[in-house]
C-alpha cells in the first residue's frame, strides 16, 4: 500500500493488529550493512522512541517498532495507523472526476487541522520538522478528519543516509515528483519551520482549486 512517501522504506503492507482488532500499516526499512547499522543502532532507537511520543488527533499514529538483525542484513519494522479513506490527493482526484466542488468552510476546516498538527510538531522537544508535507502525505477520514502522515520523514533523512539504507532511488523519485511542494531552502543544513509552512501553503492552494 502507499501511505506517505517515506525515504528508504522498502515495503509498506496492510496488516492486522490482533490485540487491538484494527488494521495497521506494517513498514520495513532494510539496511545493507549490519556493521554500519550496529554503529547507528542507539541513534536509530532514540529516533523511534521520540516518534512513539507523538500524540495528536491530526497526526497518523505511530504504534510500535522493533529491530530485526539477520546474517547479511538488518531491518527496522514499525507499525503505523492505517488511513482507509486515502490521501488528500486521491480525494481531490475523485472530486474532480465526479465534477464536484468543495465549499470554503470545508477548506478552512482542513487548513486549521493541518496547522494544528504542524504547530504541535514544531512545539515538540526536540522540535520535529515534517519536511515532506504534500497532498500525498495528508490523509482524510470518512468523517472529514484530516491527519498528517510521514511525520518521520525528516528524521529518517537525517539519520538513515549514514546507515546504508536500501531503497533510496525510489525515495528520490518521489521527491522529484512533488518538488513544487518544497521551498528553495529545502535540504539545507539549517532546515526550519519555514519549509513546512511553505509546503502547507502549496497544499492549501491545490485544495482551493476545488472550491465552489
Amino acid at each position: 500500500i502507499s501511505q506517505g512517501n517515506v525515504p528508504g522504506v522498502e515495503s509498506a503492507s496492510l496488516a492486522m493488529d490482533t490485540e487491538e482488532g484494527v488494521e495497521v500499516v506494517w513498514n520495513e526499512v532494510l539496511f545493507n550493512d549490519r556493521k554500519v547499522f550496529k554503529a547507528q543502532e542507539e541513534k536509530i532507537k532514540e529516533m523511534f522512541e521520540n516518534l512513539m511520543q507523538v500524540e495528536h488527533p491530526n497526526i497518523v499514529k505511530f504504534h510500535k517498532y522493533w529491530l530485526d538483525m539477520r546474517e547479511s542484513q538488518a531491518r527496522v519494522i514499525f507499525i503505523t495507523e492505517y488511513m482507509s479513506s486515502g490521501s488528500l490527493k486521491q480525494f481531490l482526484k475523485k472530486t474532480k472526476k465526479n465534477h464536484k466542488t468543495m465549499n470554503v468552510k470545508a477548506w478552512k476546516r482542513w487548513c486549521t487541522q493541518i496547522l494544528s498538527a504542524l504547530s504541535y510538531l514544531h512545539s515538540c522537544e526536540p522540535p520535529i520538522i515534517h519536511g515532506n508535507l504534500t497532498c500525498d502525505t495528508i490523509f482524510i477520514q470518512h468523517n472529514g478528519l484530516i491527519k498528517i502522515g510521514s511525520v518521520w520523514h525528516r528524521l529518517f533523512v537525517n539519520v538513515f543516509p549514514e546507515a546504508g539504507v536500501h531503497g533510496k532511488v525510489r525515495a528520490h523519485r518521489d521527491e522529484q515528483r512533488n518538488l513544487h511542494f518544497f521551498s528553495p531552502e529545502y535540504g539545507s543544513a539549517e532546515d526550519d519551520y519555514a519549509i513546512d509552512i511553505f509546503s502547507f501553503g502549496i497544499c492549501a492552494l491545490e485544495v482551493s482549486t476545488q472550491l465552489q
